[in-house]
């Protein structure tokens, strides 16, 4: 990343901040405290691809959520240690599955393998957050969490296959 600065007489200032990805975002502040955001696809060429007027308003609220006034998201590090105690997969359910046919409490998924149902697709329909009594079928697409292993067990359950 390389950051420019240049004065403009009469206007204000002038940042061009180059991305490693070869994009450009030039920010024009006036004197007036409006400020022009201009993007560039490519960082040698001389016109925007796209331009923003903000308000000094506006900047301030889009600098708070730049900088994760709202949301923080995890570090690399967290990531890879959230990734290896917790995985979510979408596993279709096959007739030979001994849980088809059977509700959710009754299919003992989080006994025989520790995984627990987030939600089931089945054509058209989203089923979020199952009831226990949901009954699962043939070809119904099942969004589960756990841990690696886990995961491991409960493809075997939903395909019929022995451990």
């Amino acid at each position: 990343m390389q950051v420019r600065m240049a004065d403009l007489p009469g206007i204000g200032k002038k940042i061009s901040i180059s991305t490693v990805e070869g994009n450009k975002v030039t920010i024009i502040i006036h004197h007036t405290g409006k400020r022009e955001l201009y993007f560039f696809n490519d960082a040698d060429e001389d016109e925007a691809d796209y331009c923003v007027s903000l308000t000094a308003d506006e900047t301030r609220e889009l600098g708070a959520q730049l900088l994760g006034a709202t949301y923080q998201p995890v570090c690399i590090d967290q990531m890879k240690v959230f990734q290896k105690q917790l995985i979510m997969e979408w596993i279709t359910l096959k007739a030979k599955s001994p849980i088809v046919n059977k509700p959710i409490c009754d299919s003992r998924i989080r006994t025989l393998t520790g995984v627990s149902i987030v939600a089931i697709q089945r054509g058209e329909q989203m089923i979020v957050s199952p009831d226990p009594t949901e009954m699962l079928f043939v070809g119904d697409t099942v969004m589960a969490a756990g841990k690696t292993e886990q995961m491991a067990a409960f493809e075997l359950l939903c395909s019929g296959e022995e451990k």
